[in-house]
This record gives C-alpha cells, structure tokens and sequence, in this order.
C-alpha cells in the first residue's frame, strides 16, 4: 500500500541549544496533527555536521525545514544560515529563524542572509503552541516544498 503524505513525516531539524526551548518546541509540535521527525543539534557545528552527513533524514539526505537559533554554542545561528544558504545542495531548503532576539540587527541579518521567516520565541508553553499552530499550519499545510533529489 502506498503512503499518503499524511503518513510520510514532515522532517524538521531543529537547532536549539537551550533544553527547555527543545522540551516546549517538542511539546507544541506533538500538538501538531501531522508526523514530524525531529532531529535536534545543540550546537551550529553539529547541525552542520547533520546537514553534511545526510544519513539523519533517511532517503531524502535532507530535512523538510530548519528551526534555527540565532544564540548558539562554537556557531552561531547566523554563521550555520550563511552555511545553508550558500551552499548548492542546501540553498533551498527552508529556514526559520526562531530567537529570544527581537533585536533589529539580528532580525535584518537574518534576512539579508536569506531566512525564509523570523519568529521572535515566546517565553511560555501556550505561545509555542500558538507559534507552532502556525507553523504547522503554513510550513506543513500550504507551502510546497522544493522536491528533494
């Protein structure tokens, strides 16, 4: 039997390094009626690392979506999008920034690198699920995605 693509999970990689934003993150997107595969970097050279080894994401060699911080431990999240959107075998692939940081600076950074959207976290269970709600909804409802190689 075929698989719909209700059925095929939707593959996020999230790149967090703070353990509550990964446990609210967790929480909303299992209120999200849609299989996700999330894999999780704690770090920007480990998602890197991920995105370079392909293997995370089984057949595809990619994630559907990158939940990126801007705050993170040895690279930055702005160093890891510049990674991403520089490379050919990457460019495509969606980025959402998701940070603490409301900060002018960093918001037109980000888009100057090529973020394909910014959300500013909230700092409580039932604004992850609204942010999530939304995303869930746009990402993994409306858009269609670059088809994967």
């Amino acid at each position: 039997m075929a698989q719909t693509a209700q059925e095929i999970p939707f593959k996020i990689l999230l790149v967090e390094d703070n353990p509550g934003d990964v446990e609210l993150t967790q929480a909303a997107l299992a209120e999200i009626n849609v299989p996700i595969d999330l894999s999780v970097a704690t770090d920007g050279m480990v998602a890197l690392e991920l995105l370079a080894n392909g293997t995370t994401w089984g057949d595809s060699g990619r994630p559907d979506l990158i939940l990126l911080d801007i705050n993170l431990p040895r690279k930055s999240g702005l160093e890891v999008l510049e990674a991403i959107k520089t490379s050919p075998a990457l460019h495509d692939i969606p980025v959402l920034m998701l940070s603490c940081s409301g900060a002018e600076g960093d918001i037109s950074r980000s888009y100057d690198l090529y973020a394909n959207c910014y959300v500013k976290k909230p700092d409580n269970l039932d604004g992850f699920d609204k942010i999530f709600a939304a995303i869930g909804g746009f990402w993994m409802g409306v858009v269609e995605l670059p088809p994967k190689e």
